[in-house]
């Protein structure tokens, strides 16, 4: 069993050969298991970055969305205008048509940015790389 005292600066370090099978395996063990601990850690610190950095663009998005709807709503006003008055119909065939398009367009935007939101695209990528180079690390320190 290895002793918790310091070692005095000139007294010799017990080297790997010394050290018996358990004391071995129980340093890797031990050194796999503070590897995790830090990996999860930086995991945490890289997610809480991600969120942070999300966070920080809601007022932006929110400001740029609602001047983009008040936009919308003028230019569909306009569409519904010009068409109404292109095929000489009625002002509410118009709007009519017009709201048509823009329920169109508006699904297929949605159906789109949902196919993109996944939850693969919120995994932490480095540390899930690390986190496997370490796995493979720790299986070849046991054998």
């Amino acid at each position: 069993m290895p002793s918790d005292r310091p070692h005095p600066p000139d007294a010799p370090r017990p080297t790997e050969a010394s050290r018996s099978v358990p004391e071995l395996f129980t340093s890797a063990v031990t050194q796999v298991t503070t590897l995790f601990r830090k990996e999860v850690q930086l995991a945490r610190a890289e997610m809480s970055e991600k969120f942070g950095q999300a966070a920080s663009a809601i007022p932006l998005l929110g400001g740029g969305a609602a001047m983009l709807l008040g936009a919308a709503l003028l230019l569909l006003f306009a569409l519904a205008a010009g068409i109404a008055r292109i095929l000489n119909i009625a002002p509410g065939w118009g709007f009519l048509i017009a709201g048509l398009i823009a329920a169109l367009v508006g699904w297929l935007l949605i159906r789109s940015g949902l196919s993109q939101l996944t939850a693969s695209k919120l995994v932490p990528e480095r540390t899930a790389e690390q986190l496997s180079r370490d796995a493979e690390v720790a299986k070849e320190q046991v054998r």
